[in-house]
């Protein structure tokens, strides 16, 4: 049975590498149609794994895929960047500009250079329209079903991938893998590019790239890596971006890197892990990394950090306060330790406290959604409705996809009686945690619901119509 199920994966597998790899003759996707087949494939992501919305780890990884995109000039989609937890050591990028981050990859990283060679690679991937161009706009049924088993591949998910590649399987060519280097290719030369123009230094790529080919080889007779199954070859990578390397180095002319500030960087991957790791594990590494040795300062500062977050997840806000402290006076003008510092405040019941120094953090910075989301958490827990709800739309409409902003929103209209309208944001709530049954519950119910304005029943319709439209494409 086990063998069975490996011969299915991998003949999975060979066909998605036919489609995905194949010069199709027929015209491309329009970008039209590959946006319809981006929605689609969001939610066939949430369905199968969770991702972490949480607002601070979404808007440092979009910022800095926004600080990509800077340098590439109009694009016809609007990217979004995600984290997706998930072990698998792995980052994809799909159609209409969705790129996904597993914290197995994140995990590898050791700074934020490494972080946007990768995150610029996959830039490439949907900037040079790798997948698109290789759909048959004659079988967009078909298409659309194949690039939602791209999604169940890259994610790991063999069932989801074998279900929807089914009626695909007659294809049964072999598999173009010199194209396929190609792709990477290109994708590696705009992000060496990219990466110049924002004076970032390119050899993040070289050190990404070795342990890309590491987790390779150690991966020899076992389970592929999900990342190698899509990118293909690091070995040939490898080899490309040391030749693009050595090339700067022979042409003598110096070259001036930005020193990159890590600390951005860390506390982020300290999210992120605190999230989706072994939490035992992590405790026994911080504490190593903030006492050990030779550490690099940045790395031993930012482990008392991740101590912070521990001690926070065993609810032991003293010590988490302590640990951030020491983090504090180390870094004091990063005015996001302060908010940190009031989320603990508020979790162990100092509001008043917490109120002050978020709404000077609003002050500064009023587009800041981590902030926003915490004074709109902190007046909802006070019972000051009208500016909870000022600052949790305010999250919506920066992070229209952020499922916990909807749960909020809902406990907020129940606790001010609109019950009605609750239903309708914990409807939103079920959407994008991909529970599309309740999902639709929900919504139908508001969207008939006399009681509720004619605006948001507006709104639940649309969004019905919209999941009518995907279920039938696919």
């Amino acid at each position: 049975m086990i063998r069975q199920l490996r011969a299915s994966r991998w003949l999975a597998v060979f066909v998605l590498l036919f489609y995905l790899l194949s010069p199709l003759a027929a015209l491309a996707l329009t970008v039209s149609e590959e946006r319809k087949i981006g929605e689609q494939l969001l939610f066939s992501v949430r369905r199968q794994f969770p991702v972490l919305d949480d607002p601070d780890i979404s808007q440092y990884i979009n910022t800095l895929g926004r600080k990509v995109l800077a340098t590439i000039g109009p694009q016809p989609f609007e990217y979004r960047f995600f984290v997706v937890q998930s072990n698998q050591f792995n980052a994809f990028a799909a159609p209409a500009g969705l790129v996904f981050f597993y914290t197995g990859l994140i995990e590898a990283m050791n700074n934020e250079d490494q972080l946007v060679s990768v995150l610029a690679h996959e830039i490439g991937h949907v900037v040079s329209r790798h997948i698109a161009q290789r759909l048959d706009k004659s079988t967009k049924i078909s298409a659309l079903s194949l690039i939602a088993g791209i999604a169940g591949l890259a994610l790991g998910v063999p069932g989801l991938s074998q279900g929807l590649l089914t009626g695909s399987l007659a294809a049964g060519q072999a598999a173009n893998l010199q194209y396929s280097r190609e792709d990477e290719e290109q994708a590696d030369r705009l992000s060496f590019g990219w990466m110049q123009q924002m004076g970032r230094n390119p050899s993040a790529m070289e050190d990404m790239l070795k342990s890309m080919r590491r987790v390779s080889r150690y991966s020899m007779g076992s389970e592929v890596p999900q990342y190698l199954l899509t990118h293909p070859n690091p070995d040939a990578r490898l080899g490309y971006v040391e030749s693009l390397l050595d090339m700067l180095r022979h042409k003598g002319t110096p070259q001036h890197y930005i020193k990159t500030d890590n600390f951005d960087f860390l506390r982020f991957k300290y999210r992120v892990l605190v999230q989706s790791s072994d939490l035992d594990n992590l405790r026994t590494y911080c504490t190593m990394a903030s006492t050990a040795a030779g550490t690099d300062k940045e790395q031993q500062i930012m482990a008392h950090y991740g101590l912070a977050l521990l001690a926070a997840e065993d609810r032991n806000y003293p010590e988490a306060l302590n640990q951030l402290a020491l983090v504090r006076e180390q870094y004091p003008q990063k005015e996001i330790l302060e908010i940190d510092k009031t989320v603990l405040l508020m979790n162990s019941g100092n509001y008043d406290e917490g109120r002050r120094i978020l709404e000077q953090a609003f002050r500064r910075d009023p587009n800041d959604v981590y902030g926003a989301y915490q004074l709109g958490k902190i007046e909802l827990m006070t019972g000051n409705y009208p500016r909870a709800e000022q600052m949790l739309q305010r999250v919506a409409l920066a992070m229209p996809e952020y499922p916990q902003v909807y749960y909020d929103l809902g406990q907020l209209a129940a606790n001010r009686g609109k019950e009605g309208v609750s239903g309708f944001y914990l409807g939103k709530y079920n959407l994008y945690r991909g529970k599309m049954k309740m999902a639709k519950q929900y919504l139908v119910r508001a969207s008939k619901d006399t009681s509720v304005p004619d605006k948001v029943r507006v709104e639940a319709k649309a969004i019905l119509e919209k999941l009518k439209e995907l279920e039938k494409e696919t």
